[in-house]
């Protein structure tokens, strides 16, 4: 159930090609080895209204979530934060080189418990239905 969220402000959407983006990073979860494929979520929503640092216009953010069900050791998630974080710089180096950009990433478990699942998507991709 890993859920990656990326928020970002609207003057982003010139600078980076956001769906390419969402998949570098869906790519980026499965090759931590920790994250399974099916589960693998990634959606990005843009924030119209912004006012950051000293209130510029240029300036952009993008800020990366992850949501991940408890039960992974610490040093895991610390692999899977860097890995994804890495992808998420490199391919956001050449914005960086040109634009006042902030990136944030935070990986935050959530109680199973209290998180109740049910879907279809591995019974699809067990049986080659998906396309």
């Amino acid at each position: 159930m890993p859920h990656l969220t990326v928020d970002y402000s609207a003057n982003m959407e010139d600078r980076v090609d956001i769906a390419s983006f969402c998949d570098v990073l869906r790519r980026a979860a499965i090759e931590t080895g920790i994250l399974p494929m099916p589960g693998i979520r990634v959606r990005a929503f843009r924030a119209d209204h912004v006012s950051i640092a000293d209130g510029a216009i240029e300036h952009g953010y993008i800020d990366i979530s992850v949501r991940l069900r408890g039960g992974r050791d610490l040093a895991s998630r610390k692999a899977a934060t860097q890995i994804l974080f890495d992808a998420a710089k490199t391919f956001l180096a050449p914005v960086f080189a040109q634009h006042s950009v902030a990136l944030s990433f935070e990986m935050r478990d959530i109680d199973p418990d209290l998180s109740p699942k049910y879907g279809t998507i591995r019974d699809h991709l067990a049986s080659g239905l998906s396309t």
